[in-house]
């Protein structure tokens, strides 16, 4: 009987992938027999996580800003080009913005998040569905988190853009009700990574993201890891998932539930 949660000839298309949870779903879609598109506007640390990835993956790496739509539609181009198709997206690609009151919040900032959080999913839903119409088929997961489900001060662009981030996710799931392609979000918690690094020292400059006082907040008493994450999505990009759509999974330890 056939593996559902395999990826075995599968396309997979992955933005932000040289950060921590980008490159940790590489690793596993490529261990469950996907065919890697990996995508990054940093093309340094785009090649070091590609270059981890087994020869079988036959890995494609592309630099590209998501919040420009020709730089967008141009990575799609190539990936169709080099792979034939997009069986799996994995939009992913996002920023934390600067940590601070909303009052000190320059309008530049403001826009710059929203560019790349909000511009930048729903210019690869824009551009990679078309490519998903044809075939009748395909995954998308987008990467929202917690705090595009609760509140969270000195983040509040940050968790505006998730919040949004949701509601595009929930949409566009009813849109494409019946054509074969399904559409959810990942909302990730305290996961360890530069981000959550950067968000608790921009808070309290000189804190440590593993400290007792942040933990203890966490049901589940520790940091969540990159791969932990990687394993639900890989989960709702499978055919596994195929009765699940519109969906925003928490990835917390419970952070959320109360």
């Amino acid at each position: 009987m056939a593996d559902d949660a395999r990826l075995d000839g599968k396309v997979a298309l992955i933005t932000g992938a040289a950060g921590e949870i980008g490159s940790a779903t590489m690793r596993l879609f490529a261990a469950r027999g996907a065919r890697i598109v990996a995508v990054d506007r940093d093309e340094a640390q785009l090649k070091n996580a590609v270059a981890k990835l087994p020869a079988d993956a036959k890995a494609l790496a592309l630099t590209a800003d998501v919040s420009n739509e020709d730089a967008v539609a141009d990575y799609v181009s190539r990936a169709v080009d080099a792979a034939g198709t997009i069986d799996v997206f994995y939009n992913n690609a996002g920023i934390e913005g600067d940590v601070a009151p909303i009052q000190n919040y320059s309008l530049e900032a403001f826009r710059r998040v929203l560019d790349v959080n909000v511009v930048g999913v729903f210019l690869g839903m824009k551009h990679v569905l078309p490519v998903m119409l044809k075939r009748g088929s395909g995954s998308i997961v987008n990467t929202a988190s917690i705090a595009g489900l609760i509140g969270s001060p000195h983040i509040a662009v940050y968790s505006a853009s998730k919040h949004a981030v949701i509601g595009l996710t929930k949409s566009v799931a009813m849109e494409c009700s019946g054509t074969g392609i399904r559409v959810n979000c990942v909302c990730p918690g305290l996961i360890q990574s530069r981000m959550l690094s950067s968000i608790i020292d921009g808070r309290t400059p000189g804190a440590r993201a593993d400290a007792d006082a942040i933990v203890n907040r966490i049901p589940a008493r520790r940091l969540g890891g990159a791969a932990e994450v990687a394993q639900v999505v890989a989960f709702l990009a499978s055919d596994a998932a195929s009765y699940v759509s519109g969906a925003a999974y928490t990835v917390d330890g419970a952070r959320t539930a109360g």
